[in-house]
């Protein structure tokens, strides 16, 4: 995933307000990637993305919630500090500030 695509104030309000439908959606045109390709990075099956991105089916596991935005490649600061993974974990000591501050109360 090119990293400019993050900056997009569209997608980071989606990840704000955790509208993860949204925010595939938003990928995808972003980069033109169908349903398939980021079903392919996520692990997560088409038919599941597909009701996401329609509103038919919400994503609510935070096992889910991670492999989603690790599949994406969400940036760490992007995510809160609820989603960060393992990975990104072990890599910093803590999420940096701007990532706690993105997340509504």
């Amino acid at each position: 995933m090119p990293d400019t695509v993050w900056a997009d104030e569209d997608l980071q309000q989606a990840l704000a307000v955790r509208d993860f439908g949204r925010l595939c959606r938003l990928v995808r045109e972003r980069v033109s990637l169908r349903q398939e390709d980021v079903a392919s990075l996520t692990g997560l099956s088409q038919a599941f993305l597909s009701m996401l991105e329609s509103g038919a089916r919400r994503l609510t596991n935070i096992d889910k919630i991670i492999q989603l935005v690790d599949g994406l490649g969400v940036p760490a600061d992007l995510r809160g500090i609820m989603l960060v993974s393992d990975t990104d974990a072990a890599s910093t000591e803590s999420p940096p500030s701007s990532a706690v501050s993105r997340w509504p109360a």
